[in-house]
């Protein structure tokens, strides 16, 4: 098996002729948590949405499983991936419906559905929030509903974008606590858009600075945030602007 679940080469991105991303190369190992990090407005949110397909870079390759990809094989692979926004998207409906909503377009049935949904919502620690109305949740329990709409669909890699950024201290260590367990207890990979160095330090083991839309350091996480390479890195690890 190959050791990179996901790998790029010179992936760029361009909105109306700006560049967003250039010439991204990346390699995320299978298993691992792995951080990108940068201040706001550095393209962290764009390279999530090109690694799980949901727009098409303007050039530049993925590889998939050491495989470049190709148009046919689009489907499957988005079905192994999964992405959680930042703000959690989620029906007015319950926190069951919300959940099932995935398996549903999949058209599982019943009994699997059932099943699946009660496993993915016991992961999250809301197991008596099946009937509860998903937007009536707390900010901290609405993105937990949106984890277990990731996890009920049992992904290899599971993209996180700033999970975190609207919750208070109490949340945001149940939401790291849970990442943790889903990537140690089900051995996902998981890539996490975080603008918090410190939250990157708690949880990855590699991690990726995004400045200018370029990558300027990346490796291990801890060698990083012990001994960075890169001034601009040094200067965000201590809490200075590098804009």
């Amino acid at each position: 098996m190959n050791p990179y679940a996901i790998r790029t080469h010179d992936l760029s991105k361009e909105y109306n002729g700006e560049a967003i991303l250039k010439k991204i190369n990346l390699q995320l190992e299978r298993g691992r948590i792995h951080a990108i990090i940068g201040p706001s407005g550095v393209g962290k949110s764009v390279l999530l949405r090109l690694l799980n397909l949901l727009e098409e870079p303007t050039s530049g390759e993925i590889h998939f499983d050491g495989r470049a990809l190709k148009e046919n094989d689009r489907l499957e692979l988005q079905r192994r991936m999964t992405l959680v926004f930042q703000k959690p998207v989620l029906f007015n409906t319950s926190v069951y419906e919300n959940v099932a909503y995935g398996l549903k377009v999949r058209k599982e049935n019943r009994r699997s559905i059932l099943e699946k949904v009660r496993k993915a919502l016991e992961v999250v620690d809301l197991k008596n929030y099946e009937h509860k109305r998903a937007r009536n949740l707390s900010g901290g329990e609405k993105q937990r509903v949106a984890i277990a709409q990731a996890m009920v669909l049992e992904p290899e890699i599971l993209f996180l974008d700033e999970p975190t950024s609207d919750l208070d201290p109490r949340n945001v260590a149940i939401i790291e606590e849970l990442i943790k367990y889903i990537n140690e207890e089900f051995k996902i990979t998981v890539v996490i858009a975080t603008h918090n160095m410190f939250q990157a330090k708690r949880l990855a083991h590699e991690a990726t600075f995004l400045f200018g839309g370029r990558i300027i350091e990346s490796g291990k996480a801890q060698e990083i945030f012990t001994k960075p390479k890169d001034r601009r890195v040094l200067r965000f690890i201590e809490g200075k602007m590098i804009f």
